[in-house]
């Protein structure tokens, strides 16, 4: 069916007109000018071809035909805004924006992300990388209300590397990191080759601006320290990447080497695109977190993404080559002095 309808901006100021019985008032309500409001009902009294109000001194009055029209009129906004409501409660059903640090995104989030499709084949997913999601210490529920997209037609979540201190928001601990040395399987076995960690001051060292955001200070130098070599190895030397996303795909492509977060990299270590030659892992005291504001947390499609990616966080890491030597773990300012043994350090 064809609905032959006046224009709707002018029925919408009708009807407050109408309600108010005053174009002052409307005007006011509709943040329009007073002026506007009289040409909106004159055209709509063109158009109809009938007379909508009467004026009576200071005020109007509705005719008898603009009475009598003004509750079909109001019940028909009301269904029109039902109808809006709906679609925008069914958008909220059906999509969901997941924004998170790059490189937990291509590492982590996307070789898992084909399984929730399945699960969840009518979710719409939209994957934002952003490395305003690597915290540098707790943020105030200002700052982070200003990054989360807040849209009321879309349902959006965030994957926060952080603290965990997200006061007013639901947050969900996924699991800690670790951070470890990486580099290409062909630059520890060339020449230079990088058997003990005093060789790398004959490296590269690549560096990036979200692992001195996670270490809270000079990555590079607070692992040097921790494996005993900080008075070995120049640690402020080399190239700088704004990403971990872009210093890791350097240190594939035999540039040099670089710091990375497990398990982030446990898939790459696992194919030997990436080995991790000594094994010691500092400890920075941060976790992946997932975000939300209270007020869609209950939302179906960040309901389904929550359950499902809390699941996902808490299954085993995958097994990585038994050849890789046996990880020690190390908290930042934890010095070792001399040269690391292979036997010091706690082991997992």
């Amino acid at each position: 069916m064809i609905y032959r309808l006046p224009p709707l901006n002018a029925l919408r100021v009708f009807e407050s007109a109408a309600r108010h019985l005053s174009f002052k008032e409307a005007a006011a309500e509709l943040h329009i000018t007073q002026a506007a409001v009289s040409h909106q009902v004159k055209s709509l009294e063109e158009y109809l071809g009938i007379e909508l109000f009467r004026r009576e001194g200071r005020g109007v009055q509705l005719t008898e035909a603009a009475r009598a029209s003004l509750p079909r009129l109001r019940e028909g906004f009301d269904a029109l805004a039902a109808a809006v409501e709906t679609i925008h409660e069914r958008s909220a059903e059906t999509e969901l924006s997941i924004t998170a640090p790059p490189v937990f995104a291509a590492r982590w989030l996307m070789p898992r992300l084909a399984e929730f499709a399945k699960l969840a084949p009518g979710i719409e997913v939209r994957v934002v990388g952003s490395s305003r999601m690597v915290d540098a210490g707790a943020l105030d529920s200002a700052a982070l209300m200003s990054n989360l997209d807040l849209r009321s037609e879309t349902s959006g979540v965030e994957i926060h590397l952080g603290g965990g201190d997200y006061p007013g928001f639901r947050a969900d601990r996924l699991f800690s990191v670790a951070m470890a040395l990486v580099a290409s399987p062909e630059l520890v076995a060339g020449d230079p080759p990088l058997r003990e960690p005093a060789d790398l001051a004959r490296q590269v060292l690549l560096h990036d601006d979200a692992m001195d955001v996670v270490a809270h200070g000079d990555a590079w130098q607070k692992w040097l320290e921790s494996a005993g070599v900080a008075d070995k190895v120049d640690g402020s030397r080399g190239p700088r990447f704004s990403t971990n996303m872009l210093s890791l795909e350097a240190a594939s492509q035999k540039l040099g080497v670089a710091l990375a977060l497990r398990p982030l990299v446990d898939a790459d270590i696992a194919s030997g695109r990436l080995v991790e030659p000594f094994g010691i892992e500092m400890k920075p005291g941060s976790a992946y977190f997932l975000v939300c504001p209270e007020v869609i947390a209950d939302r179906p499609a960040v309901a389904a993404f929550r359950t499902w990616l809390l699941e996902k966080a808490g299954e085993p890491p995958a097994v990585t080559p038994s050849a890789r030597p046996a990880r020690r773990e190390t908290r930042p300012g934890a010095a070792r002095p001399g040269k690391p043994r292979s036997g010091s350090g706690r082991r997992r």
